[in-house]
């Protein structure tokens, strides 16, 4: 069996327009919105075998914040550029491509990639736009992820910043 957590990245930062959009950073809803639910996921959850973030400083923050959340050690973290600005067939590439060893992943990155992937993925679940920060948890009764199928995922949870606001 295998799983991944989908994880958008937080809500970035727009204000600099000099920035390329790859050095965009978090604002501040987008730390706030990190930090609560990494804290959530880390007494919720149980910890990914890895967690693989897009190279994007802003899904690279929301990663990291996780991490540290979970005490992840670095060992468990890595960095994979193709995830920025991918679109499905990519995302598929680069999960099938990882080490059978990790029965779990998390997999931090940006849309409209990781909602088509989510869409792609799940067997019984659609949704239009994942949210910054949103999280998804598919399930997938395969032994390596180069089996990973269209549709062949079981959504077991997904969980969205808006949930915990007042």
């Amino acid at each position: 069996m295998k799983e991944i957590i989908v994880v958008r990245h937080a809500k970035s930062d727009w204000g600099n327009e000099g920035l390329k959009d790859i050095d965009r950073c978090l604002n501040e809803r987008g730390y706030t919105d990190a930090y609560h639910l990494a804290t959530w996921f880390s007494k919720n959850k149980k910890s990914p075998d890895l967690l693989l973030s897009s190279t994007a400083t802003r899904a690279l923050s929301t990663a990291l914040i996780f991490a540290r959340a979970m005490e992840q050690p670095i060992s468990k973290f890595a960095l994979e550029p193709d995830i920025y600005e991918a679109e499905t067939e990519t995302l598929l590439k680069v999960l099938r491509q990882q080490n059978d060893e990790a029965k779990s992943l998390m997999l931090f990155g940006h849309n409209p990639g990781l909602t088509n992937l989510c869409n792609e993925l799940a067997d019984e679940f659609y949704m239009d736009n994942l949210p910054t920060c949103g999280m998804v948890f598919l399930q997938f009764e395969c032994s390596k992820w180069k089996e990973l199928k269209s549709k062949s995922g079981k959504v077991k949870d997904h969980v969205f910043p808006k949930e915990f606001k007042n």
